[in-house]
């Protein structure tokens, strides 16, 4: 069996494309790491959520976890807080460029564990305070890391990479791997 260690939405439809029976188990308990490397935080989250939900697997089953960060001139942005937050993260991302991490780890449970991460380059169009805060008060930016999602319309202008990343679980290697 197939768990996926995620409620959200996109990771779903995401995994969908290349599996077609799978459970989801979200991960309960806080995720936090010290790791300030991007790619190592993104990395250390996932790892923590699949070893969570491995814990209450079954031998064989295959466990998959993800987590994805925002990285703007060194700093971590995760999901904001409050619409504030998006706010802040929105105008600083304005017409500019950063880069979007996801650690993936998979669990084969009693046979391996697999952690790895995906990087894209991402340039967002210049937004102004009305479409800010239109935005933000549709609510999407608010379970997102950075404070947008690639698919909305109008926010993103150019990924260089791997545009399933930057939704949420890069699937070329993860079909890789499940195929082993």
């Amino acid at each position: 069996m197939i768990i996926l260690a995620s409620a959200s939405p996109r990771r779903k439809e995401l995994l969908s494309r290349i599996a077609d029976d799978f459970t989801i188990v979200p991960c309960r308990s806080e995720e936090k790491t010290s790791y300030k490397r991007p790619h190592l935080y993104a990395e250390a989250l996932a790892q923590h959520k699949a070893e969570e939900v491995a814990q209450t697997a079954q031998d064989g089953d295959t466990v998959i976890a993800a987590d994805t960060i925002v990285c703007f001139k060194g700093r971590i942005l995760n999901k904001p807080a409050d619409e504030d937050e998006a706010k802040r993260f929105l105008k600083m991302l304005s017409g500019k460029k950063h880069s979007v991490y996801t650690g993936v780890c998979v669990i084969k449970k009693g046979v391996f564990k697999k952690t790895y991460y995906c990087k894209s380059d991402v340039e967002f169009n210049r937004l102004d305070d009305e479409f800010i805060d239109a935005y933000v008060a549709g609510g999407s930016p608010l379970d997102k890391a950075g404070a947008y999602g690639a698919q909305d319309e109008g926010v993103v202008k150019r990924i260089k990479g791997d545009y399933d990343n930057v939704v949420g679980l890069p699937l070329e290697r993860l079909a890789k791997i499940l195929g082993e």
